[in-house]
């Protein structure tokens, strides 16, 4: 399993939060959604809206590269 650390967030972690058992394979904002982090994502994960936005600040180079779908919307 995968582990995700949420450094602390007045509106979505106040406390921050180790996800210890977050899903590899599985997208950064889904495994956040099933561990109760309500993230915005206006168009439901399927990248045509942009908004669910995060920082990663450690384990990029563990995160897969953007597809061509993704690499789109960021260039709007």
């Amino acid at each position: 399993m995968t582990t995700i650390t949420l450094l602390p967030h007045p509106d979505f972690a106040p406390q921050g939060m180790t996800i210890a058992d977050a899903e590899q394979g599985l997208s950064l904002c889904k495994n956040l959604l099933n561990a109760g982090i309500h993230i915005e994502h206006a168009c439901e994960m399927v990248c045509a809206c942009t908004t669910c936005h995060v920082v990663v600040r450690e384990g990029l180079h563990s995160l897969n590269a953007p597809d061509e779908d993704e690499d789109d919307m960021l260039d709007k």
